[in-house]
């Protein structure tokens, strides 16, 4: 705390006596190094009230204390624990994995986890919620920014639950990540940084180029690469909710227009399961495109917005189509503006109340509709974007949404219209019955020389660029002779694509995978491809037994790409029992591989499971800039 009298504005203040101990103890509140870390990012006062808060003076705080007669509870010799409601100004050293600020109590060593809190920066919280061992903490106020501040290009970047680290420089980004893979595989996988060995196996973090790729003055935001709820990278899928009651920022409530409607589509406010932003334009979208008139048609539109977003100018003609121009990066930025025009269309409709659409209500459990998918593929004749539109909702009455159908089909790049319904109650986006409404039920993308159907509910990697140099670095890990002679077990196998991509170099790949639309896909994969050594088979690897896989040959190597939970114990026992040569072990959750790693590794005592595995690699991939999602490529041998 600095000796002279700060002021801040936040929104309620302590008593009095409280206000004492708040001086003399806040001072010490500091975040230290720890073993796990997470991502936020530097957001404005989130209250709707701002009153001054006159901060005591570090070395004026004791005597105040002490001349209070009604404050029973401070003890100058006990150990400072925050509780729920205070308030505290705090400063941010480091990252922790899932996205949130550490910060410790310096006498206590007591951990407070903020989200969008970065290192460096100073802070004036509030403690939200208290357990044994942490606290949560809502940033309030930001005093002072983080050390690598850069501007956040995004005006949404302070109150969408998607991207959290605009404001951290993409190289403070990608360091924090890696520290964050080397903290969990040491203080949960139990591997030791401090064995000459273990700089040989922990790699550094492969960047994600397409961060640098659209930087020019004429299109600036198409540095963000947004995909709702996450979803980051490469525009291959964005997902927007709909929502009852758009939910807007605390800044930004005088602003708000009494007319505007309440209905909403577009992102989860962070934090919040049933607060969606409403957005009106994608992200991405540059101002001069968000500016023009609502009377021109889509077609208009659209060719304006691409032709101002490469600067091109009007007296110019013979340079403005776009699509004869060379730019590597031609089919991304096509996927971004038919984005723009689907959501911009379907914006203007769906409120219509002649049309009787109503946004789903998490709470009362009515309306009708839910999401709103995006899905961007590949025509793998002429190498434009080919999008899907997955609308879900919670009943099955397709024809309430031909109206929107009809607009959207006149977007050329939409080649596919689907309906997912989903009669649940959750908020979850895959559908138990699937209805095409307009062209084909799926979409291509080419990935490492192969072609993949993509259907409206297989997973697909969301950054294709991204997952070209990801499956690169597997096959790099899997040392394969190259004569056709080995065996591949491809375990989470989803659509195929891992599998697929090596089958020409092995004997055979066999596949497992729960998702039966997903099998499906991946049958249908090897087929385009001409790929016939490779057999995919549906079935759930958290509920395997002792006859799994028994009736196929022994593999050489083994691919397994768990979802974020990782992989089953069960399963682990079977990979023991197995002694494959190799096992590449692809992760999305970095907590979850470096338990599985330790358990391959050194065993599970308590259950006299025996680890019989190496690590002799981990590499963390950045698939997705700007949030806290790390992708690791690790490689065990036998032992």
């Amino acid at each position: 705390m600095a000796a002279a009298v700060a002021t801040f504005g936040i929104r309620s203040v302590p008593s009095n006596i409280w206000l004492h101990k708040f001086g003399a103890r806040t001072a010490a509140a500091s975040i230290r190094s720890r073993s796990f870390t997470t991502l936020a990012s530097l957001s404005p006062v989130e209250d709707t009230e701002d009153i001054q808060l006159n901060v005591i003076p570090k070395e004026n705080a004791r005597e105040s204390v002490s001349s209070t007669s009604n404050n029973n509870n401070y003890k100058s010799n006990k150990s400072y624990y925050p509780k729920r409601g205070q308030t505290l100004e705090l400063v941010c050293e480091s990252l922790a994995f899932k996205g949130k600020g550490v910060c410790k109590v310096a006498d206590s060593g007591f951990v407070l986890m903020c989200d969008r809190a970065l290192p460096g920066e100073r802070f004036i919280g509030r403690v939200t919620r208290k357990k044994d061992n942490y606290a949560e903490v809502k940033k309030l106020k930001t005093i002072t920014p983080h050390s690598d501040y850069v501007e956040a290009p995004c005006e949404y970047a302070s109150h969408c639950g998607g991207c959290k680290t605009q404001s951290l420089s993409y190289e403070a980004q990608l360091k924090a990540k890696e520290q964050q893979v080397c903290d969990l595989v040491v203080h949960v996988g139990k591997f030791s940084d401090q064995e000459p060995e273990f700089a040989g196996v922990m790699k550094p973090i492969v960047p994600c180029d397409i961060q640098f790729h659209y930087r020019n003055k004429e299109s600036e935001e198409l540095d963000i690469l947004l995909t709702a709820n996450a979803s980051f990278g490469l525009a291959v899928m964005m997902e927007f909710s709909f929502g009852p009651k758009g939910w807007v920022p605390a800044e930004q409530l005088q602003e708000k227009s009494t007319d505007e409607c309440v209905y909403a589509l577009g992102l989860h406010a962070p934090g919040f399961f049933d607060k969606v932003l409403n957005v009106n334009k994608c992200l991405l979208q540059s101002d001069s495109a968000n500016e023009k008139s609502g009377n021109e048609s889509c077609a208009t539109w659209r060719r304006t917005v691409i032709v101002e977003d490469y600067g091109v100018q009007e007296g110019r003609r013979k340079h403005h189509n776009v699509l004869e121009k060379e730019n590597e990066n031609m089919h991304e930025f096509h996927g971004y503006i038919s984005f723009k025009v689907v959501l911009a269309t379907v914006q203007e409709c769906w409120r219509d109340p002649e049309l009787g659409l109503s946004p789903w209500n998490v709470h009362s459990h009515t309306g009708f509709l839910k999401h709103l998918m995006l899905r961007s593929g590949r025509n793998i004749e002429t190498g434009l974007p080919e999008l899907m539109v997955n609308f879900v909702t919670s009943s099955d009455n397709p024809e309430c949404l031909r109206p929107l159908v009809e607009k959207i089909a006149t977007i050329p790049e939409v080649v596919s219209i689907v309906n997912n319904v989903n009669t649940s109650i959750g908020n979850t986006s895959v559908g138990e019955k699937e209805y095409t409404l307009y062209g084909k039920s799926t979409i291509t993308e080419i990935l490492r020389g192969l072609t993949f159907q993509i259907s409206a509910n297989s997973f697909f990697q969301t950054n294709t660029r991204q997952a070209d140099v990801l499956y690169k670095l597997i096959e790099d890990c899997a040392f394969l002779k190259g004569d056709g002679s080995e065996i591949v077990l491809d375990l989470f196998c989803g659509t195929g694509t891992i599998g697929l991509t090596l089958a020409k170099r092995v004997k055979h790949v066999y596949g497992f995978e729960v998702v039966a639309q997903a099998v499906s896909d991946a049958r249908q994969n090897a087929t385009l491809n001409f790929i016939n050594n490779a057999t995919f088979i549906e079935g759930d690897l958290n509920k395997i037994d002792s006859t799994f896989a028994s009736n196929l040959p022994k593999p050489d190597i083994v691919i397994t790409d768990p979802n974020r939970p990782g992989m089953h114990i069960k399963l682990i026992k079977f990979l023991l029992r197995l002694r494959a040569s190799r096992i590449i072990y692809v992760s999305c959750n970095p907590a979850t591989c470096a338990r599985d790693l330790n358990y391959l590794c050194y065993g599970v005592p308590e259950q006299n499971i025996e680890g019989r595995y190496r690590l002799s690699s981990l590499q963390p991939v950045d698939m997705f800039p700007h949030t806290p999602h790390i992708e690791c490529v690790c490689s065990l041998e036998l032992r």
